[in-house]
């Protein structure tokens, strides 16, 4: 293992969760948009994030046979960012211009599918994130500060 691999890793994890922070941030700002550019209510969007490896992308339980084991991890990368297509808050307010027309929902408006609170929630869990891989940067720091002193 390298010397600045902890850094490495890391610093995968803190760009993870700043885009993890953006799409959270997206949600919340978009929490009542009833109509977007692609037509119909705002969808949530999630982050999905999978470990960086070479070989096995599965992830090694401490009691994992030594003949499976990858040895130590690599780091995060983002898989991809979906959209949650569930349908949103249907409220009746046929005046609104973005009420339905026609069909079984006439009259009534599709507000998006963001939930505030769960949003919050992820939002300190990512910020916690960040912060606990900051942590490890600096931790690396000072241990690499503490060896190069030894030699003085």
């Amino acid at each position: 293992m390298g010397m600045f691999t902890s850094i490495n890793i890391a610093s995968t994890g803190m760009a993870a969760e700043r885009l993890r922070t953006d799409v959270i941030s997206d949600n919340i700002a978009n929490a009542s948009t009833t109509r977007t550019q692609d037509g119909g209510a705002f969808k949530k969007s999630s982050v999905i994030l999978t470990p960086v490896s070479n070989q096995n992308p599965q992830w090694n339980h401490p009691f994992t046979p030594s003949a499976l084991d990858n040895g130590p991890g690599k780091g995060v990368k983002v898989l991809e960012i979906v959209k949650d297509t569930t349908q949103g808050k249907l409220v009746y307010d046929p005046d609104h211009p973005d009420a339905i027309k026609s069909g079984p929902h006439k009259g009534y408006v599709e507000y998006p599918n963001v939930n505030i609170v769960e949003e919050m929630v992820n939002l300190i869990a990512a910020s916690r994130a960040y912060e606990a891989n900051a942590t490890v940067i600096d931790g690396a720091k000072d241990m690499f500060t503490a060896a190069l002193n030894i030699s003085k």
